[in-house]
């Protein structure tokens, strides 16, 4: 909007300087850019990560199995540990060892993470395989992967906004030194005639 007050400012002005008006023009072209670039770019990167993320979630959605596995004993010396592909960063999850059937029926024995907090001999928990058994993290579920495409929309969109500022910060501060540059010519010129007779000093 100061852009568009700063042309009409400028329209009929009399003092109005050339370097004026493009600079308002420049700051109206990048308000411009910045409304119609910034949200396509934010929809393009967030429609791409979607698609990319979607079809992780229907990846792992075949390839992982969710099982129940008994604790056997909780190890010593591994406290609490943070899943990183949970929803809430503060899911708790203790180590423990425990045995658990792989969805082709083999029976495994082995180290793994629990959703338990104080995991005792004999308590059961969900344990997420391979087909073979492998313990996998949990797959990733539509509702993340939405929200990760919009976070990675919102920031393409910062960032096509903030290289548009950018530029345009640029371009005012190269007219601004032409501007400098000027005055200090024409300063330079009229140095001379100072204090001379008839210069009105």
């Amino acid at each position: 909007m100061r852009a568009i007050r700063g042309l009409w400012r400028w329209r009929h002005n009399p003092v109005r300087r050339t370097t004026d008006l493009v600079e308002a023009w420049v700051a109206a072209g990048a308000l411009l850019l910045v409304l119609v670039v910034a949200p396509v770019a934010g929809m393009i990167v967030g429609s791409f990560v979607e698609d990319a993320l979607l079809r992780s979630v229907r990846d792992q959605a075949s390839t992982r199995f969710e099982t129940t596995a008994t604790v056997v004993k909780e190890l010593k010396g591994s406290a609490f540990v943070t899943d990183p592909e949970a929803v809430s960063s503060r899911e708790a999850r203790s180590r423990v060892e425990a045995d658990w059937t792989a969805p082709d029926g083999s029976s495994h024995h082995g180290p793994v993470t629990a959703a338990l907090d104080t995991p005792h001999p004999g308590d059961r928990f969900s344990l997420w395989t391979d087909g073979e058994g492998r313990p996998m993290s949990r797959p990733l579920d539509v509702a993340t992967a939405k929200t990760h495409a919009v976070l990675a929309g919102l920031g393409a969109a910062l960032c096509a906004a903030g290289l548009v500022e950018g530029a345009r910060r640029a371009v005012v501060w190269s007219m601004v030194r032409r501007r400098y540059a000027r005055w200090d010519q024409a300063w330079d010129r009229a140095g001379p005639d100072w204090g001379r007779t008839g210069t009105g000093s």
